[in-house]
């Protein structure tokens, strides 16, 4: 008998998953040496490896009819047409809005918010424009060299992130500061050795209200107004907000003519592209903000128009739900091999668990599988040395997930050469290991009993080219 909730195909995963649990990566690349080959996708210069995953076509045809007995199509288009798929609170879900192109259209209760988008990020990319330009005064009449945003949530964790992904094209004159804990160490720390006269905060809290940005942005306050002569009119030049609350910036002391706004159709953890992605913009010029716009929107429209079966948003979820609901796999672990992206783990906590972070269904009925991994993740090689062994020679499932870039922004003798080589290297290793006999070949005889002959290690090899 079918459980309640769940699509007629979830029987045959189940009954598919009893067949394919004891494979070994190495028989399935020697039934399919070429699956190397079939079993990628790419989109928008993302190049995706799932080869290396516990599955074959028929897995991967039973894990399509789930997502399409599901309802995913449906939920898509609800998504991109402005419908208001989030239950809890009444509201759309649409941070594809923000990254939509000027002159197309997304109706939220019967109006465009295309055009109000565009009219934000102008006002951003003309205030960013006066800031880096130096015609951003402070209240004495320096220019601005330092940028402390405040936010705690998705309006930190994005920031932080992008800021340190793309640090590379960032104004190296300005320096860049985050705080988001209400442990004061956080603000002492991040303040200890700026200037007050060449500093600007900007808060980030849609209601003003939230307890830990507004006591951090107190802090501020009062940090710069002992740096300035105690005048209260200074805040309004080295304060800015982005908001929705008028009347409650107002009473901090910015212009609300420097209030950049945002919609309640934005959830926090999809934010960094909307004004909350205000320090980023001001860090990499507007230009290269559009960049990452145009990036987001070509990935959007893969997601809602590509079959399920080569769609690379879709390919991810379902492996997941492979992994977690099937094999029992706890964790997913984030593993990129890029120094810029040393943040990046952090922000998909929040994107992946937050969202995912529920035990009802939407019409309130209990759940009855896992609703999602614990994602974690650090930079390699580092973790290689940390970590890895637990990955490789431990008694736990863990899915890996390795990210790496087919050039390198800072090319130095053969770094870039070397750090490729441990992704493959990684990748296929947790996916094949080592016979016994390969061991014996290599004259490692020592090691036999410490060479397991289970199913090996699942992992995802993702080099972005």
């Amino acid at each position: 008998m079918q459980s309640r909730g769940k699509p007629a195909v979830w029987r045959d995963l189940q009954d598919h998953y009893a067949m394919m649990q004891s494979l070994h990566l190495r028989c399935l690349f020697a039934d399919d040496p070429v699956r190397g080959e079939r079993m990628t996708a790419e989109a928008a210069g993302v190049y995706l490896d799932y080869s290396k995953n516990r599955i074959n076509d028929e897995t991967l045809r039973l894990l399509v009819d789930l997502a399409e007995q599901s309802g995913l199509r449906a939920r898509i288009d609800a998504m991109f047409r402005g419908e208001k798929i989030n239950m809890t609170e009444n509201r759309a879900v649409l941070h594809v809005a923000l990254r939509a192109p000027k002159g197309a259209s997304i109706v939220v209760d019967g109006k465009n918010v295309v055009p109000e988008v565009h009219a934000v990020l102008d006002k951003m990319a003309d205030f960013a424009n006066r800031v880096r330009s130096g015609r951003w005064k402070g209240h004495t009449g320096k220019p601005v060299r330092n940028v402390v945003n405040i936010g705690i949530g998705g309006s930190d964790l994005g920031p932080v992130m992008a800021y340190e992904a793309l640090k590379y094209y960032s104004d190296r004159t300005m320096t860049f500061r985050f705080v988001s804990n209400v442990d004061g160490t956080d603000f002492v720390e991040a303040t200890r050795d700026l200037d007050p006269a060449e500093t600007l905060f900007i808060v980030s809290s849609k209601t003003f209200t939230t307890l830990e940005t507004m006591t951090n942005a107190q802090s501020a306050r009062d940090w710069s107004l002992q740096g300035l002569g105690g005048d209260a009119k200074a805040v309004a030049r080295h304060f800015v907000a982005v908001s929705t609350n008028a009347e409650k910036v107002t009473e901090f002391g910015i212009d609300t003519a420097n209030m950049f706004e945002f919609w309640d159709w934005v959830g926090g953890r999809y934010s960094m592209d909307s004004a909350i992605g205000l320090s980023t913009m001001v860090a990499i010029g507007p230009d290269h903000f559009r960049e990452i716009l145009a990036g987001f929107h070509a990935i959007d429209e893969h997601f809602r128009s590509t079959p399920f079966g080569c769609n690379l948003p879709v390919l991810m979820g379902l492996l997941s739900v492979w992994y977690n609901d099937f094999f029992g796999a706890q964790t997913v672990a984030v593993l990129p091999y890029d120094q810029y992206l040393k943040r990046f783990p952090a922000y998909l906590q929040q994107l992946t668990m937050e969202s995912n972070g529920k035990h009802v269904t939407l019409d309130g009925t209990p759940v009855e599988t896992q609703t999602g991994p614990i994602y974690w993740g650090e930079p390699g090689t580092n973790g290689q040395h940390s970590f890895y062994q637990l990955i490789h020679q431990g008694t736990r499932l863990i899915p890996c997930d390795f990210i790496g870039f087919g050039q390198a922004l800072n090319p130095i003798g053969r770094h870039h050469d070397m750090l490729l080589a441990n992704v493959f290297a990684q990748s296929e290793a947790l996916a094949f290991g080592k016979t016994p006999e390969q061991v014996k070949a290599g004259r490692a005889v020592g090691l036999l009993s410490h060479v397991g002959a289970g199913p090996g290690r699942k992992c995802r090899a993702r080099p972005l080219m």
